[in-house]
């Protein structure tokens, strides 16, 4: 083994173990060791999932601009059998793309086996009824089945999950469908009343009749115009009303007052008062930070936060985005991806409701520099304990390369691992073989398909097959895997805060709304502690309107549990009595 390849394993973080094959022990697919030589991921071929879908993009000469956007992704538990399942969206009928057979999204359901069946059809989630682009998973209505909502290009649909393996479109009695063009969405608690809301981020106007030429008159080529052109449009926030019903009220507050070109949204607690804020990425247009101001109120403290634009005052091109503590100090930092030449920003948290750029000296920026990032997530790849990064890319334009020979339409993923004070080393290079090959990356979704206690990674691909991800280094390291049942607060438990204390040591999460590009994450935490051989406490900090603390001691490792509000742990998975 080369001195370069010996550094790079211990900057990730790698134990001299490797993974050969899955046995089924006890409902839980266990890691078959054998001697180290692998990478940190493996492609998960279609072959071995049998997962089949491909996106289709509705490319055409025209260059029409949602083409370009598109798609995102999700984990979930449909089914509530304890196991990831996966969905995907496509495309569909919409005024400038009517196909003879649309394209359709695609439900896959977990066989605890490794691979996966097409459950689709029967689930009644084929779509192409709209130009979906994102999909937010959450459960509305608080009857223990994941609910689906889908962001499209001219409108919107919720899927109800009828408990049963089926779905039904219930948009119109909802009030969702929310027509133009929306890309990511959050569900969460805003006025704490234990019901979701929901954010929806709008994009551009847009529509065939808007659409403005951008290209080469003489060759008469069509480029992807820019977003800078076009006009933006005010974001929407929706009130659960608790009857299967929502009430827009974004126009009351200042998200109403503030139009975008939002691309991402995270639900985040920035100033630890137990009120959801929202952070949202705008393209070539100042970010937004809605302060939650309770009663139903937000402010706009982007700019005065410091993170509406560059440290040059120059809007950027904001994309997929996250928020976690990533070093440890209590307060939620934010992270957000742009486009080539501009750097992605790692805002560390001041304190004081205002946050300062430290991807330079992070170790964030010099890598993605020339960069175009969409869906990415701090998440704990190695279950050391400390917060990592995984970033999928890839440009917007198809022709990026004529004008600029440095930057790739097709881009290659970034794998970070964090060292738990604000450093970031680049471990991309020996990430696994998909981090050497170029997509067309958008959306991106962590969740451990197999329970075996790695979070693995799903991406969505712009006109391309997914990739899924099987992590081959998290269950090396002790870890415990927990899913919370809200029973006061939301059932999902969006903004709980999950602390434990492990060989000297105390780490927390928190559960955030949304995050990424257009995709939905595993619900369940990991936690991870390296290689000590038991956890020493844990505490559930329950959002309001609980706001209830719960110790927990004698914990069991290297499975998942359950712990519901006020009812303690309870087995995994969980059956709604």
């Amino acid at each position: 083994m080369s001195t370069t390849r010996r550094q790079f394993l211990r900057q990730a973080g790698l134990a001299p173990l490797a993974f050969s094959g899955w046995r089924n022990i006890r409902g839980v697919l266990r890691p078959v060791p054998a001697n180290f030589g692998g990478p940190i991921f493996t492609t998960v071929t279609p072959e071995q999932s049998k997962i089949t879908w491909i996106h289709d993009n509705a490319m055409s000469p025209m260059h029409y601009l949602p083409e370009s956007m598109c798609s995102g992704c999700a984990f979930l538990d449909f089914d509530q059998d304890g196991w990831m399942d996966i969905f995907l969206v496509n495309t569909g009928d919409c005024d400038f793309f009517h196909p003879k057979h649309p394209p359709h999204n695609a439900l896959y359901k977990n066989n605890r086996d490794g691979t996966f069946s097409d459950v689709t059809a029967k689930a009644g989630l084929l779509g192409g009824i709209t130009f979906g682009e994102g999909a937010c998973v959450g459960d509305y209505d608080g009857d223990g089945y994941p609910d689906i909502y889908v962001t499209g290009y001219g409108h919107n649909i919720l899927y109800h999950n009828n408990g049963d393996g089926t779905f039904t479109d219930v948009t119109e009695k909802a009030g969702l469908a929310d027509p133009n063009w929306s890309t990511s969405a959050a569900w969460f608690d805003y006025d704490n009343d234990g019901k979701l809301d929901l954010f929806v981020c709008s994009f551009v106007e847009y529509s065939l009749k808007q659409n403005i030429f951008c290209g080469d008159n003489k060759l008469g080529k069509h480029y992807y115009c820019i977003p800078r052109i076009f006009k933006p449009r005010p974001s929407r926030l929706f009130r659960n009303n608790g009857d299967g019903t929502f009430t827009e009220v974004g126009h009351l507050t200042a998200i109403g007052r503030n139009p975008g070109k939002s691309h991402g949204v995270v639900a985040t607690d920035i100033n630890n008062d137990g009120l959801l804020d929202l952070f949202v990425s705008n393209d070539t247009a100042a970010n937004f930070l809605f302060l939650n101001k309770g009663r139903g109120q937000f402010d706009e403290i982007g700019f005065m936060a410091g993170v509406a634009y560059s440290a040059e005052g120059v809007p950027r091109s904001g994309m997929g985005l996250d928020s976690a503590d990533y070093d440890q100090d209590g307060f939620m930092d934010l992270y957000v991806a742009n486009i080539d030449h501009e750097r992605f920003s790692l805002y560390h948290n001041n304190h004081d409701e205002t946050f300062t750029d430290m991807a330079a000296s992070s170790g964030i920026g010099q890598a993605t520099y020339l960069k175009s990032g969409w869906g990415m997530r701090f998440f704990d790849y190695d279950n050391d304990g400390e917060l990592d990064i995984i970033q999928a890319d890839g440009h917007p334009d198809d022709m990026v390369a004529s004008y600029d020979t440095d930057v790739y339409w097709h881009e290659k993923p970034l794998l970070f691992r964090g060292n738990g004070r604000g450093k970031f080393d680049n471990v991309s290079p020996i990430a696994g073989p998909a981090f050497q090959t170029r997509w067309g990356s958008r959306g991106l979704a962590t969740g451990d398909f197999d329970n075996d206690g790695g979070v693995d990674v799903l991406i969505s691909n712009n006109g391309q097959r997914p990739l899924l991800l099987h992590n081959e280094v998290g269950r090396h390291h002790h870890w415990l895997g927990v899913l919370l049942i809200g029973k006061k607060c939301n059932r999902d438990a969006v903004g709980a805060k999950i602390v434990w204390a492990f060989d000297q040591r105390v780490r927390s999460r928190t559960k955030v709304g949304g995050g990424s590009y257009l995709s939905s994450h595993d619900p369940r935490f990991v936690l991870g502690i390296g290689q000590a051989e038991r956890i020493d406490w844990l505490e559930v900090h329950w959002p309001l309107p609980s706001g209830k603390v719960e110790r927990f001691t004698k914990l069991p490792l290297n499975r998942y549990i359950t712990i519901v509000e006020g009812e303690g742990i309870q087995p995994y998975p969980y059956k709604s009595r």
